[in-house]
């Protein structure tokens, strides 16, 4: 027998229907279907609502002073504009819109592909797999020259000798496109037109091109960036976490400290200079955790790792790469008595989540709030580190001083015996 529905609980469902009939009858509309749905969709998803007037005020002022309307012909790029502002108005990370002209949308569609799985098999047919024509390389503007910021690790830009710093001036004769610049050209070679220092002549450098698969190609980078290094009679190990999203890339790590190039090592610099955050909020428990190592051994087969643990010294790289998860990770190291080496993180410690816009961009929000321990934030504050060292991007012809100070640093802790671990957090400010 069903149970009657209170007279007072009607009233309070109908009050909410209404609200949230009334709110969607008030947001901000300019008739262009990609602006209204962004419009709609960080009103509904958006962590926190005492954002939200600041938000839909940006956002019916730009509609209001569009001339022409913004629903017009031709308007692409205002209303590209347009919700760039509305998205800035919010001040949180985590919130950005990705088109199909940029890598970062290939690789937050792969990072996101559970949020967009229903949308995966028409983006990127036939069977949903996220791939790009590339050749492992990201560009960054300085003025209005355009510099490699990071080259993958094991990819086809670093096996040809692309370097960090060197200047981009055209592939295949025109300007350097993200995606444009390979489109079609997979299984080919392109050439890349570059300056290595400021008054060199230009060199043209033959690059392979391929279809990437954006997290495959971070695990690859992963574990093609660890190195070890002898200096002063001491082994250092090194390893670069693009991003903490792939599947195995902390397992590929636990693999090498285990049985492998990083098992013997006196001490590991990691790199947390990455391209996204991501991952376990527990990813750091592999250079801190107090659990012990061991293995899972059958009658017939190999030997599985079922805990890694690394006990020796650690030196961290941090810089405005480290966001999310890794400043997370970063966080963990720095309350455990790690050094940190290089620039301030980001402070873009927020949950996003992506969805898929009538144009098929990809826009990500910011829908929940992160908090550490006792309402520690990191979002808008990031850590600064122990050692701060610049590292200039134009013309580095692939010097990287950071990596250099930490590799020193690395030394001097071993040399004076002072790399043991701290249990309870210092009582330094861990944000400045």
């Amino acid at each position: 027998m069903r149970k009657a529905i209170s007279p007072a609980f009607q009233s309070a469902l109908l009050l909410a229907l209404m609200s949230a009939g009334a709110l969607a009858a008030d947001l901000p509309r300019s008739g262009d279907a990609v602006f209204d749905r962004a419009i709609a969709l960080v009103n509904a998803e958006f962590h926190d609502e005492t954002a939200l007037q600041r938000f839909n005020a940006t956002a019916k002022k730009t509609i209001d002073a569009a001339t022409p309307p913004l629903s017009s012909p031709g308007s692409t790029l205002r209303v590209d504009a347009a919700i760039e502002a509305a998205l800035a108005s919010l001040r949180a990370s985590h919130n950005g819109r990705f088109k199909q002209d940029t890598i970062a949308y290939f690789e937050l569609s792969d990072i996101f592909r559970f949020a967009i799985r229903n949308d995966l098999r028409r983006l990127f047919p036939p069977e949903g797999d996220v791939t790009y024509p590339g050749i492992g390389m990201v560009t960054e503007m300085i003025g209005e020259k355009r510099f490699v910021s990071d080259v993958y690790d094991g990819s086809p830009a670093a096996t040809a000798g692309l370097l960090m710093g060197d200047e981009i001036i055209a592939v295949d004769g025109l300007p350097y496109r993200e995606i444009a610049s390979f489109q079609g050209k997979a299984g080919q070679t392109v050439d890349i037109r570059l300056r290595r220092t400021p008054d060199a002549t230009p060199i043209v450098v033959k690059v392979a091109v391929e279809w990437l698969r954006p997290l495959p190609t971070f695990e690859k980078a992963i574990e093609s960036s660890i190195a070890v290094s002898e200096k002063d009679g001491r082994r250092i190990g090194y390893v670069r976490f693009w991003t903490l999203s792939t599947r195995d890339g902390l397992d590929i790590v636990a693999r090498e400290i285990a049985a492998g190039r990083l098992s013997d090592v006196d001490g590991i610099v990691v790199d947390l200079r990455g391209r996204w955050g991501g991952g376990a909020a527990d990813a750091a428990e592999i250079f801190l955790g107090d659990t012990p190592s061991f293995r899972l051994i059958p009658r017939h087969g190999q030997a599985t790792l079922a805990n890694v643990r690394w006990r020796g010294p650690v030196v961290a790289l941090i810089d405005e790469g480290t966001r999310s998860g890794l400043e997370l990770f970063a966080y963990a190291l720095r309350i455990n008595g790690i050094p940190l080496v290089g620039e301030k993180t980001a402070g873009a410690l927020l949950a996003g989540r992506a969805y898929v816009l009538p144009d098929d961009s990809l826009l990500e929000i910011a829908v929940s709030d992160a908090v550490i321990d006792d309402d520690v934030r990191l979002e808008g504050k990031g850590i600064a580190p122990d050692t701060r060292v610049p590292l200039p991007l134009a013309y580095a012809a692939g010097r990287d001083p950071q990596r250099e100070a930490a590799t020193s640093q690395m030394l001097r802790l071993l040399a004076e015996g002072t790399s043991d671990r701290i249990v309870a957090p210092p009582k330094r400010p861990l944000t400045r």
